[in-house]
C-alpha cells in the first residue's frame, strides 16, 4: 500500500523518494503534540506553567554585566569547525525549536516552537513553529528555515551536529508551519536533540561560503543582537527590545540585563586583577584556596561585591590527565594503572586546593548514575557486562577503586605497587634507574598543555617528580590555543589535560566522547582512543531504553567499563560554585538542579540597583 510521499535527504540536496508499508508489524502509538518532553517520562512542569521554577519572574530588566575569559577570538561563527568563536552567539543571538529547563534531568519546552509530536517509539518528531516567532530583522521564521539549518549543521557544520543528522531518514514540510524528521534507528534522545539545533535564517547565508570564519553576526531570532565586537579582545550584546519571545512563559525571569559583555585577556591572571579594580563586574573562582585567602580587599569589606557559593546536583564528570592508548606505550591497562598510582592525590590536593576539593571517582560520581567505587557489579548492571567479560579489564565487574594514599606511608607503599606493575608489563630499570623495555626503549613521554593552564602545569610538575623516582622520563610542553585545539584534533599528543562534563541524562554525546567511531576519526572527543565493544554496547542500550531503571543501570555498567580502563588520571571536582560579583547583580532564591552550569549566569541574573 502506498501511504506517503516524502523528500529524502541525499548529501546536500533533495530526491524525492516513495515509501512503501506492506505487511509491517503494528505501528508505534501515537502520542497527541505537546507543550514539551522529556527523556524519560513526562515534563515535569504544565502546559499551562507561569515560568520556569528557577527564574524570578518579577525580575526587572536594565543593567549590565561583563565577563571575562582567556585567550581570544576570530570568529562570530560558533556552528564549524574553523576559527576560534567568540562566546555568547549560541545561547544570546539564536534560538533553537525548544528550550531546555535545567531544573530537571532532560525536559525540553516550546521556544521557537509551540507543540512537539512524536510516537512512543519515537520514530519521528514533529514541531510546529510558532505564528509569531521572527528573526531579529522582524521576519517569520519558517519551515524552510529549520530544515534548511539542519541539513547544513549536518553535513557542513562542526562535527558534533553530523552524528544526529546520520540517523535522519527523512525531512520535510509538513503543514504550513510544521517541520518533520523520521529517523532510521531506535534513538529515544534525536527528538530532544533535534529542539536543541540552532535555527538561523536562510536567506542570511545564500550565495555565501558557511563553512568559512566571519565577523559578520548571524541573524538571530534571540533575546540579544550583536552591538559592539573588538575583535580578538571584547564582544557586547544588547538585548533587542522587539523580541518577538519576551512574553513567552518559557522565558519570563530570563535575558533580563540590557547588555552582557565578554572581555578576554591574554594573561588570565589579569582576569582577577581586572575584576578587583571593577572593571570586570563578575567572577568564577575555581580555587578554593584562594576563595579562602585572596577575596579580602576593600570592594568587599565595603560590600560591594558579594560572595555567593551556588552548590549543584550534576555528576563530576572526568578531568585530569588522559592517556592517548594509541600510542603503544600506554596501551596496557598495568602501566595506566602504575601511572595513576603515581598520582599522589592527597597531597596535590593540599597544595593545590587546600585539601578541600572532592576527587572524581568516576565518570559520573557524585549522582545516582555513579557506579560505587569498589563494589562488585550484581543484578542487572552485571547482566549488562557477563558479555563483555573476557575483553574488560580488571576491577570492571569485581570492584574498582582509584588508589588514594592518604599520606606519606602510604603513598610509599603505592610507588611500590606501582613498580611492580610496571615490571609484569615489561619495564626494567637499567644502571642509572631508568626504566627501559626489552628493546632497550626508555619510558619517557610529553604532557601536552597550554599556555596559561599554570594551575595544571604545577600539578603536572609534582606528577613528573614521583614519576621520575619510578625511572620514567616525563616533560611538560606548553602550547598556544591554535596548536593546542590542532594536536588534540588529531590526537598527536601522549598525555594531555582533558575534561568530559556530564549530565543527568546522558545521550548521544557519548558517542562523540567514547564511540570506537573516534579512534580513527579527527575532531572527536575521544582522545583517550577508547576502542571497546562494552562502551558502544552500553551507549545503545542507554538510548534504546525508555524504563529509567534500565537507563540508570545501563549507566552505571558504562561508567564501570570508563573507570576501571584506567584511562585518565582522575583530579578533583566543585561541588560548588564559588562566584564574585558587584552586589548589584542578583540571581534567583531557587537554585536549578544543574546549579551553575548552563541556563543559569547571565540567563537568570538580574541588576538591581539598591
Amino acid at each position: 500500500m502506498l501511504i506517503q510521499i516524502r523528500r529524502k535527504l541525499t548529501g546536500h540536496r533533495l530526491a524525492p523518494v516513495i515509501v512503501l508499508i506492506a505487511g509491517l508489524s503494528p505501528l508505534p502509538a501515537k502520542t497527541e503534540p505537546s507543550h514539551g518532553i522529556a527523556m524519560y517520562g513526562a515534563p515535569a512542569l504544565p502546559p499551562d506553567f507561569v515560568s520556569l521554577p528557577q527564574t524570578n519572574p518579577e525580575a526587572p530588566k536594565g543593567g549590565s554585566i561583563t565577563l571575562a575569559l582567556p585567550g581570544t577570538f576570530d570568529s562570530l561563527n560558533p556552528f564549524i569547525t574553523a576559527g576560534n568563536p567568540a562566546t555568547g552567539i549560541t545561547p544570546l543571538v539564536v534560538e533553537t525549536l525548544m528550550g531546555r529547563n535545567y531544573d530537571e534531568p532532560f525536559s525540553l519546552y516550546g521556544l521557537l516552537a509551540e507543540s512537539v509530536d512524536t510516537d512512543s517509539a519515537r520514530s519521528y518528531v514533529e514541531f510546529t513553529l510558532r505564528e509569531e516567532a521572527r528573526f531579529a530583522d522582524g521576519s517569520p521564521v519558517t519551515p524552510e528555515d529549520v530544515l534548511w539549518s539542519f541539513e547544513t549543521l549536518g553535513t557542513l557544520g562542526n562535527p558534533r551536529y553530523h552524528a544526529a543528522w546520520a540517523k535522519v531518514a527523512s525531512a520535510e514540510k509538513s503543514g504550513p508551519r510544521s517541520v518533520r524528521f523520521t529517523f532510521t534507528t531506535a534513538d529515544r534522545e534525536l527528538p530532544l536533540i533535534l529542539g536543541l539545533r540552532p535555527v538561523l535564517q536562510k536567506a542570511q547565508w545564500q550565495g555565501r561560503d558557511f563553512t568559512a570564519t566571519s565577523f559578520d553576526p548571524p541573524m538571530g531570532s534571540g533575546p540579544y543582537t550583536v552591538a559592539r565586537v573588538e575583535r580578538g579582545t571584547s564582544i557586547t550584546y544588547r538585548r533587542n527590545p522587539d523580541w518577538w519571545g519576551r512574553d513567552l512563559p518559557f522565558n519570563r525571569g530570563q535575558w533580563n540585563l540590557d547588555e552582557i559583555r565578554y572581555e578576554y585577556f591574554a594573561n588570565p591572571l589579569a582576569i582577577f586583577e581586572s575584576f578587583r579594580s571593577g572593571f570586570v563586574t563578575s567572577y568564577r573562582e575555581t580555587n578554593p584556596a584562594r576563595w579562602a585567602s585572596s577575596y579580602d580587599f576593600p570592594a568587599i569589606r565595603s560590600g560591594d561585591i558579594t560572595l555567593s557559593e551556588i552548590p549543584h546536583h550534576r555528576p563530576s564528570g572526568i578531568e585530569g590527565f588522559v592517556f592517548n592508548t594509541r600510542n603503544p606505550l600506554f596501551q596496557d591497562w598495568r602501566v595506566r594503572e602504575a601511572l595513576i598510582q603515581a598520582f599522589d592525590f592527597t597531597f596535590i590536593n593540599q597544595v593545590i586546593n587546600g585539601g578541600v576539593q572532592p576527587r572524581i571517582e568516576s565518570y559520573f560520581s557524585n549522582s545516582p548514575l555513579g557506579m560505587i567505587p569498589g563494589t562488585p557489579a550484581e543484578g542487572d548492571e552485571l547482566a549488562r557486562l557477563l558479555p563483555f567479560a573476557d575483553s574488560l579489564p580488571p576491577g570492571t565487574i569485581e570492584g574498582y577503586r582509584l588508589p588514594g594514599a592518604s599520606d606519606a606511608t602510604s603513598y610509599r607503599r603505592q610507588l611500590r605497587s606501582a613498580a611492580r606493575l610496571l615490571e609484569e608489563a615489561g619495564w626494567h630499570a637499567d644502571d642509572s634507574g631508568m626504566l627501559r623495555d626489552s628493546a632497550g626503549r626508555p619510558f619517557r613521554f610529553e604532557i601536552l598543555l597550554g599556555v596559561g593552564q599554570d594551575e595544571m602545569i604545577a600539578v603536572a610538575a609534582i606528577w613528573i617528580e614521583a614519576l621520575r623516582a619510578l625511572g620514567i622520563e616525563a616533560s611538560v610542553n606548553a602550547i598556544d590555543a591554535a596548536q593546542m585545539r590542532e594536536r588534540t584534533r588529531e590526537y598527536r599528543f601522549d598525555v594531555t589535560h582533558y575534561i568530559r562534563s556530564t549530565s543527568l541524562s546522558p545521550g548521544n554525546e557519548m558517542l562523540l566522547y567514547w564511540g570506537s567511531a573516534g579512534v580513527t576519526q579527527p575532531g572527536s572527543g575521544n582522545w583517550m582512543g577508547v576502542d571497546t565493544p562494552a562502551v558502544d554496547a552500553l551507549i545503545a542500550q542507554i538510548l534504546g531504553t525508555d524504563d529509567p531503571a534500565e537507563f540508570q543501570t545501563s549507566v552505571r555498567a558504562l561508567d564501570r567499563v570508563l573507570t576501571a580502563g584506567r584511562y585518565v588520571v582522575p583530579i578533583w571536582y566543585s561541588d560548588r560554585a564559588r562566584i564574585a560579583h558587584r552586589k548589584e547583580l542578583k540571581y534567583p532564591a531557587k537554585i536549578p538542579l544543574y546549579g551553575d552550569w548552563l541556563g543559569f549566569q547571565p540567563d537568570t541574573w538580574w541588576y538591581q540597583a539598591e
